[in-house]
């Protein structure tokens, strides 16, 4: 996803764009690393001195209502975040070297028969191995 200019496209979506808000987004937007809470924290602390990992938390959350970012869970508590992908994909996270991959799938083509009749409003689907780097090692 390319953004022109952060604090617009937050306006735009009815986020007032704070200088930290900007940062966490403008983040996120170029790291593509679906990072923690922490990750963005340790990323940002340098260049903003007063960040808490507390506004780090708020502004996620608030980014999760406004469907800009959406959360990612795929083992335990361990929170991840990416931009809004409305595009069918799954979610691949390597045992090794603990990168998390976005893999494309075409949910139409999935067919549970115990669904039938059901009305799915949202699908997840993740999947833990190792990923081809960490195999080629």
């Amino acid at each position: 996803m390319k953004i022109d200019n952060v604090d617009s496209y937050l306006r735009d979506n009815g986020v007032n764009p704070s200088y930290q808000r900007s940062k966490i987004f403008e983040y996120i937007v170029n790291n593509h690393n679906h990072p923690t809470v922490s990750q963005i924290y340790e990323a940002l602390i340098e260049k903003i001195p007063t960040l808490s990992k507390t506004t780090v938390y708020n502004t996620l959350n608030l980014f999760v209502e406004k469907k800009l970012v959406e959360v990612i869970t795929i083992e335990g508590n361990e929170a991840r975040y990416d931009i809004y992908n409305p595009e069918d994909h799954a979610h691949f996270k390597c045992t090794e070297c603990k990168t998390l991959y976005d893999i494309p799938i075409n949910f139409n083509n999935i067919f549970v028969k115990e669904l039938e009749g059901f009305q799915i409003q949202e699908q997840y689907v993740h999947f833990i191995g190792k990923c081809a780097n960490c195999l080629k090692k």
